[in-house]
Order: C-alpha cells, then sequence, then structure tokens
C-alpha cells in the first residue's frame, strides 16, 4: 500500500526527527567488531613482534582507525528534522535548512534507497535520514513527513 493512502492518527507533532535505524545498527556493529577485532590481534601479538613497529607505523593505524570512525560518524548522523519554521536536512556533515515555502513534496519510489525531497527552485535533496532499508518504518516517515508539509 503506498505511504500516502495509509490512514493516519492525527497531526504529526514538531518539532520531529526521522533517523535511518538499520544504519546506526551496522555502523555500531561493525566499528565494535573492528575494534575488538583489532586490539585481541595487538594483545595476541608476542611482546617483540609488538616492539617492532615503529611510532609512524602505530600513529598511521590510529590514523587510519579515526578516518574510518569519521566515516560511519557521518553515515550515523543523517537525519531529516521538521520544526514549525522549515525543514532541516543532515547528510553526512553537510546540514541543509529550508523554509516550508522552499519545500514542495518528499518521495520514495520503489527501488529508491533513501528519501528524496523535492523544493521550489525545482532542485532535488537527497534525505538520507529516510532509508528504504528501514521497510516500514521508512513508508511512516515519508506519510509523516507528507502531512507535515501539506499542513505547512
Amino acid at each position: 500500500m503506498p505511504a500516502a493512502s495509509e490512514p493516519t492518527a492525527g497531526p504529526v507533532p514538531l518539532p520531529r526527527t526521522w533517523r535511518p535505524l538499520g544504519t546506526a545498527v551496522a555502523a555500531a556493529f561493525s566499528s565494535a567488531t573492528v575494534l575488538v577485532a583489532m586490539l585481541a590481534a595487538w594483545f595476541l601479538l608476542d611482546a617483540e613482534v609488538r616492539a617492532n613497529f615503529s611510532w609512524f607505523q602505530r600513529i598511521t593505524m590510529l590514523l587510519l582507525l579515526a578516518g574510518a570512525g569519521a566515516v560511519l560518524w557521518g553515515v550515523v548522523r543523517c537525519r531529516v528534522t521538521a520544526t514549525s519554521d522549515g525543514l532541516v536536512v543532515v547528510n553526512g556533515y553537510r546540514r541543509y535548512a529550508y523554509d516550508w515555502a522552499q519545500v514542495v513534496a518528499v518521495r520514495m519510489p520503489d527501488g529508491a534507497p533513501w528519501a528524496t525531497i523535492d523544493l521550489s527552485d525545482g532542485t532535488a535533496r537527497p534525505a538520507i535520514g529516510i532509508q528504504a532499508s528501514d521497510g516500514s518504518r521508512a513508508r511512516t516517515a515519508v506519510r509523516e513527513l507528507r502531512e507535515v508539509i501539506d499542513a505547512s
């Protein structure tokens, strides 16, 4: 059943924030797994082998871990927030704020990885905070956001 035709339980209270659940779970699980594996590998090495690592190699490994953490944090912080003033879309480390007059529609066609916000200037902005991989949760988010756009 399309998201627009599903019944509602009343107006959506503002402010309302939608975040992807599956992405956060996957990021938390993968980062914990990598961290545990690397720590286990390090402490299971003989002291002689660990002593052969130079400071440059240790710093490089820490920088690689920090880079992977920064990428995962950018994915996890994606969200769409509707307030009485407008819509705020956070995609990774980019933040976009729109007045309600700028927001025309939200859509998420079958097969699309995430929702798309159509703007009054003819452009569209991806809304990675509403991801199709979340299934019914994403359909509900699109329906609620449509209600908020229509009410604005």
